[in-house]
C-alpha cells in the first residue's frame, strides 16, 4: 500500500520526537521506504529532522539523504563532521556521492574525501566532481561491468561475478579492447546460451549508443528518450569507457528542465520552489514584474495620447481590457506550443517560415470567429462604427499575436537563448502595448479622426 503523509500523521511524529519516544519512531520508520522518510524530514524543522535522521541505520540513511531538499540536506550536513559525512556517502553510488560532495564548501570537500576508506571510491568521486555541471561527465557513475573482447565466455562470466559486487543493478555488460576503448555491448542472453569457450569478440553487439563526457545533459536525455534506453555508456575523448548514465539520472534532468521552463514561462528568473525563503522568491519574481509594470506605463501613455478620442467616443474605453487580454492569451498559446515543440525536439529542422504561416492560418481562423462574435455584440448594444472598430482591431491583434508568439521563441532558440523566456510576461506585455495601439489607430480611421 502506498504511504500517504498526512498532517495528522506528521503531528504524531512531532509529538513522539518531543517526548523522545524512540521505540514508536523506530517502529514507524522501519515500515517506510527512503523516499517516504525523506519526505517526512523535508516537512520538519532542522532539529526534528536531524533527530529522525539520527535514528536511521547505516544502510537506510544514505538513501534518505539523497531524498532531501537541497537546503534541508545542506543544513543537516552542516551539523556533521567531515568523517561522519564520509561515512554517509561511503555506500552511495559514485554519481550520487559526487552530487552530495559537490554541494559542500570547497574546503570541506577535500577533508571528506580523505576520510573515505575505499580509495578507489574516493578517486572516482574526486574525478566526477571536476566535470562541468550539465554534462554527461557530471551525470555518470563509475560503477559498471566490462569485459575484454579477447576473453572467453567462461572467463567473462567469472569477471562479471567479481565486478558485479560493486554494482547494485547490472543493466549491461560492456566490451572494451586492449586499450579500454568501448567497442560494443554483450547481451546477457548471448552470454548464457553461448559455448563456454567462445570468444566475446564473436558474440558481442558492436552497434551501441554512447556519449562523451563533454556531451550536454539535455542531449543525453534526448538520446535515451529517442532510443528507449535505460542505461547509456560514457567515453572520454579517446573513446575509453569511463562510466555509465542510468535512466533515473536522466529523469532528474528532464524534470529539472521542465521545471525551469515552467518557471521561465511564468516570469521567474531563478530556480525557486515553495520552500525557499521570501527574499529569494521575491528576487526571482520581481524582474519580470517590473517589465510588466513598465509595459503598463507605456500602455497608459498610449491610452493617454488618445484622450480626445476616448472623450468623444467613450464606449471605446469599455473594450480596452478585451483587446489587451485577447492579444496576450493568443500570444501565450502560440508561444507555449512552440516552446513545447522545441523542448521535445519535434520542431527540429522545421522551417521558420512554414511554422509562421501555419500559426498565421490558425490565427486567421480564430480571429475571424472572435471578430464575428464581437461585431454582433457591439452592433446590438452600440453602433456599426464601434462594432467595426472592435472587430477589426481584435482580428488584427489576434493575427499579430499569433505571429509574435511563434516568431519570438523560434528566433530565440536560433540564437541559443532559452525560448521559454518568450512566453508569460514578455509576450503578454508586448501584445498589450501593440494591441492597444492597433485598437485606437483603427478607431481613429473609422471615426474619421485622421
Amino acid at each position: 500500500m502506498q504511504f500517504e503523509l498526512t498532517s495528522e500523521y506528521l503531528e504524531k511524529l512531532k509529538d513522539a520526537i518531543e517526548s523522545k519516544n524512540v521505540v514508536f519512531l523506530n517502529h514507524q520508520l522501519h515500515e517506510l521506504y527512503a523516499p517516504d522518510i525523506g519526505n517526512i524530514i523535508n516537512q520538519l524543522n532542522d532539529a526534528d529532522g536531524a533527530f529522525i535522521y539520527g535514528l536511521l541505520d547505516e544502510v537506510t540513511a544514505p538513501d534518505v539523504l539523497l531524498e532531501l531538499h537541497d537546503d534541508i540536506r545542506e543544513s543537516l550536513l552542516a551539523t556533521f563532521s567531515s568523517k561522519k559525512i564520509a561515512e554517509q556517502i561511503d555506500n552511495m553510488d559514485s554519481d550520487d556521492a559526487a552530487d552530495v560532495i559537490s554541494e559542500l564548501p570547497e574546503n570541506i570537500q577535500g577533508e571528506v574525501l580523505s576520510h573515505i576508506e575505499d580509495l578507489e571510491q574516493a578517486s572516482d568521486i574526486a574525478e566526477l566532481i571536476n566535470f562541468e555541471e550539465g554534462t554527461a561527465g557530471s551525470l555518470m557513475a563509475k560503477e559498471l561491468v566490462s569485459v575484454y573482447s579477447f576473453e572467453t565466455v567462461n572467463a567473462c562470466i567469472e569477471e562479471i561475478r567479481k565486478q558485479a559486487e560493486d554494482v547494485n543493478v547490472m543493466y549491461a555488460v560492456y566490451v572494451v579492447d586492449n586499450n579500454e576503448r568501448l567497442i560494443g555491448m554483450l547481451s546477457l542472453k548471448k552470454l548464457i546460451i553461448s559455448h563456454p569457450l567462445a570468444k566475446v569478440e564473436e558474440i558481442y553487439e558492436p552497434d551501441i549508443q554512447y556519449v562523451k563526457t563533454s556531451t550536454a545533459s539535455e542531449e543525453v536525455a534526448a538520446i535515451m528518450q529517442k532510443f528507449d534506453l535505460v542505461v547509456l555508456p560514457v567515453v572520454d575523448q579517446f573513446g575509453r569507457l569511463v562510466g555509465r548514465i542510468t535512466i533515473d539520472d536522466v529523469v532528474d534532468v528532464m524534470r529539472e528542465a521542465a521545471e525551469e521552463n515552467i518557471q521561465r514561462m511564468s516570469g521567474l528568473t531563478d530556480d525557486v520552489d515553495s520552500n525557499d525563503n521570501m527574499l529569494r522568491i521575491s528576487r526571482a519574481r520581481i524582474p519580470w514584474l517590473l517589465v510588466g509594470m513598465c509595459g503598463g506605463i507605456v500602455g497608459s501613455r498610449i491610452i493617454g495620447s488618445y484622450d480626445e478620442q476616448i472623450q468623444t467616443h467613450q464606449a471605446m474605453a469599455y473594450f480596452i481590457p478585451l483587446i489587451g487580454a485577447m492579444g496576450g492569451n493568443v500570444g501565450v498559446q502560440s508561444s507555449a506550443i512552440i516552446v513545447q515543440g522545441l523542448a521535445n525536439n519535434t520542431l527540429l529542422g522545421t522551417n521558420i517560415g512554414s511554422k509562421l504561416l501555419k500559426e498565421l492560418g490558425v490565427g486567421l481562423i480564430n480571429g475571424l470567429i472572435c471578430a464575428a462574435l464581437i461585431w454582433g455584440y457591439c452592433f446590438l448594444i452600440e453602433d456599426w462604427k464601434l462594432a467595426a472598430t472592435v472587430s477589426i482591431a481584435l482580428f488584427t491583434v489576434i493575427l499579430f499575436a499569433s505571429f509574435l508568439g511563434t516568431f519570438v521563441p523560434l528566433t530565440m532558440n536560433r540564437f541559443k537563448i532559452n525560448p521559454a523566456l518568450a512566453t508569460g510576461p514578455f509576450v503578454t506585455t508586448l501584445n498589450d502595448i501593440v494591441g492597444i495601439t492597433i485598437y485606437f489607430l483603427v478607431g481613429r480611421i473609422l471615426y474619421g479622426m485622421i
